[in-house]
């Protein structure tokens, strides 16, 4: 009977052991399980991490200019200078010539040119007979536009017709941005002399920085000054100097802003 109950024993501790194996090794393979599936996440979440760093949208281009290989673009030169005929104004106008002077004028003008072509260097004088003053606007506009109208412009027009205010500020458009802008008044033997001289002078109100050269106030003093029409010039004659001379007084005066 004792050796049935020690095979008895035994058999049980033998079968308690085989349990315990089977149990630890489930635990085990439960346990390398669990860190294989926690690997796999650890790797997927480094591949998602490189995946968004390589598709990530590239980072916006400082305002000191741009990432990318642009062509350059022609706005305008970097350096700074005087104003040349190359640019444009913001108004998308050609940029007036910095230094030139440019007058346009009738043929009153034709009789004191070269006075004045003396008195102002270097001016360029665009003078025809019979200019009437919108004629004067389109040649003020064709000037700009090739790059040949100067910073510092005289008008001398209104001998041959009415000037309207209308027309005055067309000149003015088509002169923005001026340095100087110098008018002549008229003193023409004609109904629409007052006229003229009054749109010419009432400018100055509305643009402080034109200037008005007043021919006709210093000419009516002179009668002798003229040919018997009372409106040329002897060239070289006392009239032309004294024309001349006030007109080059105009332009050199105490520069302004610019008109608007």
């Amino acid at each position: 009977g004792g050796a049935r109950r020690r095979a008895r024993v035994r058999a049980s501790v033998v079968a308690a052991l085989a349990a315990v194996a089977a149990v630890t090794s489930a635990c085990g393979g439960a346990h390398a399980a669990a860190h294989g599936e926690n690997g796999a996440h650890a790797s997927g979440r480094t591949k998602a991490s490189s995946t968004t760093s390589a598709t990530a949208a590239p980072a916006a281009p400082s305002s000191g200019g741009p990432a990318t290989n642009a062509p350059a673009t022609t706005s305008g030169p970097a350096t700074r200078g005087a104003v040349t005929t190359s640019g444009a104004t913001p108004g998308g106008r050609a940029a007036l010539v910095a230094g030139k002077v440019t007058v346009v004028g009738d043929s009153v003008l034709l009789d004191y040119s070269a006075l004045l072509a003396t008195e102002v260097p270097g001016a360029t004088i665009e003078a025809a007979v019979g200019r009437q003053w919108l004629s004067g606007v389109a040649l003020v506009r064709a000037l700009r536009a090739r790059g040949d109208l100067g910073a510092t412009v005289v008008v001398a027009l209104g001998t041959n017709g009415p000037v309207t205010t209308a027309g005055f500020d067309q000149m003015m458009a088509a002169l923005s941005g001026a340095r100087r802008v110098v008018v002549v008044t008229v003193h023409v033997d004609r109904p629409w002399q007052q006229e003229v001289n009054a749109v010419l002078r009432s400018g100055t109100r509305r643009f402080p920085r034109l200037v008005v050269a007043d021919w006709a106030t210093l000419a009516s003093a002179h009668p002798g000054w003229f040919y018997s029409d009372g409106t040329h010039l002897p060239i070289d004659g006392p009239g032309a100097h004294a024309l001349a001379a006030l007109v080059a007084g105009a332009v050199h005066s105490p520069p302004g802003r610019g008109v608007p």
